[in-house]
């Protein structure tokens, strides 16, 4: 789905009557949301959780910042086991995650990413998931996702915010962006990330340092990036905010020749294949996208048109730089040490 323009904050001038029509339904989701919260009797893994979420729909930057987060408890010596819903997947799991044989279609794009770390559960279930991680050894689970679902108690939350669109126009969806109420989500949270350049969610940063909620903020960075200095690149994706991908491309000096966007999470069909490979040819461009794009290339048939663009395409890798670093991993350790406590198991 790509965000609504009504979504976005209200620019000088420009009026939607949409937000307004739609709030009746806003406040239902809302309202439902708080109730199967109150009502939920969430369990408590048998392994420290450690959350990383969203306020809004659409992208944030939560998967590289999860992933930034489980490299440094491995290199502290955690077994971390990464647990997610594996949305645009089949599968309901548990399931743990197996690159030699799952595909995008089976379990979700971002999965696929995180299974290239550290083990990696796909279950619709949250509960059962973190239980299935637990008995196969994992001694943290790191959440991508699922800060509004209340079936586990979470010792650890960091709510992730996109610094160019905050929270947009405010507005609970689908009038706005966001998954609940500001002020329920910070009682739960135990940090916020800022992730990006802009001031739009500087309104958030400044509640929740009222609140007492430590604020980091983060910059997405290219690793190991291909060589595009000056060079044609038409770069296609199917992500939440296309635009971070393509400031990321200039900052990498590349000459971006021409761009496609396709709904987050999206499925490429052969139609879609063809169209960018001949695109390309006609630009005399490179083909560039994002991981999450390409592993949703991964299981296409020899000789077919997607497997061809699979070839053909080069990745851009992404990771979070989070300033004091070392202020976040503190916050993280001594809420893994408290889970651990007798008292609390």
């Amino acid at each position: 789905m790509r965000e609504p323009r009504f979504w976005q904050h209200p620019r000088s001038g420009q009026v939607s009557l949409m937000p307004s029509l739609l709030a009746p339904i806003a406040y239902l989701w809302g309202a439902a949301g708080r109730i199967r919260r109150y009502f939920a009797r969430p369990e408590q893994a048998a392994v420290p959780i450690i959350c990383i979420g969203n306020l809004t729909a659409g992208g944030t930057g939560k998967t590289p910042i999860a992933l930034t987060l489980a490299d440094r408890l491995v290199k502290a010596g955690e077994n971390v086991h990464f647990l997610t819903r594996g949305y645009g997947g089949s599968e309901h799991g548990p399931l743990q995650v197996d690159l030699t044989r799952d595909t995008a279609a089976h379990v979700g794009d971002e999965p696929l990413l995180l299974a290239a770390l550290a083990p990696t559960w796909v279950s619709a279930d949250r509960a059962e998931g973190a239980a299935a991680a637990a008995r196969a050894g994992a001694s943290v689970i790191i959440m991508d996702d699922g800060f509004q679902n209340p079936s586990l108690i979470k010792d650890f939350s960091l709510l992730v915010v996109d610094a160019q669109a905050g929270v947009g126009n405010g507005r609970l969806i689908p009038a706005g962006p966001m998954r609940e109420r500001m002020s329920d989500a910070l009682k739960r949270a135990n940090a916020v990330m800022i992730v990006g350049r802009g001031h739009a969610a500087d309104g958030l940063a400044a509640r929740a340092g009222n609140s007492a909620l430590p604020v980091f903020r983060g910059i997405l960075r290219a690793k190991d990036a291909p060589d595009l200095d000056n060079v044609p690149v038409l770069a296609y994706s199917g992500i939440g905010r296309p635009e971070k991908f393509h400031a990321t491309l200039r900052e990498l000096h590349a000459d971006l020749v021409g761009t496609e966007n396709f709904p987050d999470h999206h499925m490429f069909t052969e139609a879609d294949a063809r169209k960018l490979l001949i695109k390309a040819r006609d630009l005399q461009a490179r083909l560039v996208t994002t991981e999450k794009d390409h592993v949703r290339l991964f299981g296409a048939g020899e000789g077919s048109a997607r497997a061809r663009l699979r070839e053909a395409s080069e990745t851009v890798p992404i990771r979070v730089l989070i300033d004091n670093l070392p202020a976040l991993d503190a916050l993280i350790r001594d809420a893994i040490v408290l889970a651990r406590r007798p008292a609390r198991r």
